[in-house]
C-alpha cells in the first residue's frame, strides 16, 4: 500500500488551494479556519472507534459522516463537512492526521515560515534554542518556529528536523555512523 502521506497529499493540496482561492481578500483567516478544522478532524481520523466504524461495511457512510460532523459541531463549516463525506466515500477518513500535517506544511510555506523540531537528550537553554533558530533561519531563509522535545536515548547532542532537512548531531547518531563505518 502506498505511503499514507502520498495518499493524503492530493486532499491536502486541494483543501489548501480552495482556502487560497476562496479567501482571496481574507486568505489568512480562511487558512487559519482550515487549520483549526483539520486539527480537530485529525483527532477523529486517529480515533480507534471512528477507524473501526469507517472500516465496517455494515455501517452506512452517511451515518459515520453525521456522527463526525455532529461531534465537531459549529467548529466545522460546510466545506469541512463536504471533506468528511468525500474522504468516507473514498475510504480515506483515517488519512485526516496526515492531511492536517501536510496542510500545516503548505500553510507555513505560504507564510514564509517553517516548524523545526529540535530533539535533545536534555532540556535546552533559551539561548541555545535561539542560536539554533538563528542558524536555521540563515540556512533556510525563512522564519523558524522551534518545537523542542527531550529524548534521553540520544545521550547527548541534538537532532533537528525542519521540513526535508535532518541534522543529526546526537551522540547516538555519531555512534551509529561510526559503527556502520567500522562494519564496512
Amino acid at each position: 500500500m502506498a505511503e499514507r502521506k502520498t495518499l493524503a497529499r492530493p486532499y491536502a493540496e486541494a483543501v489548501f488551494q480552495m482556502a487560497l482561492e476562496n479567501g482571496a481578500s481574507g486568505t489568512d483567516d480562511l487558512l487559519k479556519t482550515w487549520s483549526e478544522q483539520l486539527l480537530l478532524l485529525a483527532g477523529f481520523g486517529a480515533n480507534p472507534d471512528v477507524i473501526s466504524l469507517s472500516g465496517n461495511p455494515e455501517v452506512d457512510r452517511d451515518d459515520i459522516a453525521e456522527l463526525v460532523i455532529g461531534a465537531a459541531g459549529k467548529k466545522l463549516n460546510k466545506d469541512g463537512a463536504n471533506l468528511i463525506h468525500l474522504l468516507l466515500e473514498n475510504g480515506r477518513l483515517t488519512l485526516l492526521p496526515e492531511i492536517s500535517e501536510l496542510f500545516e506544511t503548505y500553510k507555513a510555506e505560504h507564510e514564509g515560515s517553517i516548524e523545526a523540531e529540535v530533539i535533545s537528550a536534555y532540556e535546552l537553554a533559551k539561548d541555545q534554542i535561539k542560536n539554533i533558530s538563528d542558524a536555521l533561519k540563515k540556512k533556510l531563509g525563512r522564519e523558524i518556529k522551534i518545537v523542542s522535545r527531550i529524548d534521553k536515548s540520544l545521550v547527548g547532542g541534538v537532532v533537528i528536523r525542519a521540513g526535508d532537512l535532518v541534522i543529526d548531531g546526537s551522540v547516538t547518531g555519531y555512534l551509529q555512523e561510526l559503527s556502520s563505518q567500522i562494519n564496512r
